[in-house]
């Protein structure tokens, strides 16, 4: 890839309160991804893809800090170059949304909720395992 890019380096055009906005989207974004390496209800990866999504449009200093941490750097890598997903971060993702899932019923959510839950966290499930795991990478057995 050319440094010209678009995958490497996104278009960068808000200004003004659209920056702004962009600005507390990845700043909530990446808040919660980081709190949900600990909470189970929280899916990181996708949070801290968001994050990289919109400080590409507004924090190109803090964009170029997550592309260049090392635990979120090679999963931003991985998304950009073949919209992959890590397998230890697919079995992670799932794996809280089961466990989500369980302390729900175990807590004895109304019926509606339940199927609100696993309507939402199995459609999400299964976006993330249909996610390729990225070049070379294979799922440990």
């Amino acid at each position: 890839m050319t440094k010209s890019d678009p995958h490497l380096h996104p278009p960068r055009t808000a200004t003004g309160g659209l920056r702004l906005l962009w600005l507390a989207l990845g700043s909530i974004s990446l808040v919660t991804g980081i709190v949900g390496i600990v909470l189970p209800v929280l899916p990181t990866t996708p949070l801290v893809l968001l994050a990289a999504f919109a400080f590409s449009r507004s924090s190109p200093r803090l964009h170029d800090y997550l592309q260049s941490h090392p635990r979120f750097g090679p999963m931003i890598a991985d998304w950009r170059a073949n919209g992959a997903i890590a397998p230890r971060h697919k079995a992670m993702a799932v794996g809280m949304m089961s466990a989500a899932f369980l302390l729900s019923v175990y807590l004895d959510l109304p019926g509606r909720v339940l199927l609100i839950q696993l309507v939402c966290m199995g459609g999400a499930a299964i976006f993330v395992l249909s996610r390729p795991n990225g070049p070379g990478r294979r799922p440990r057995v």
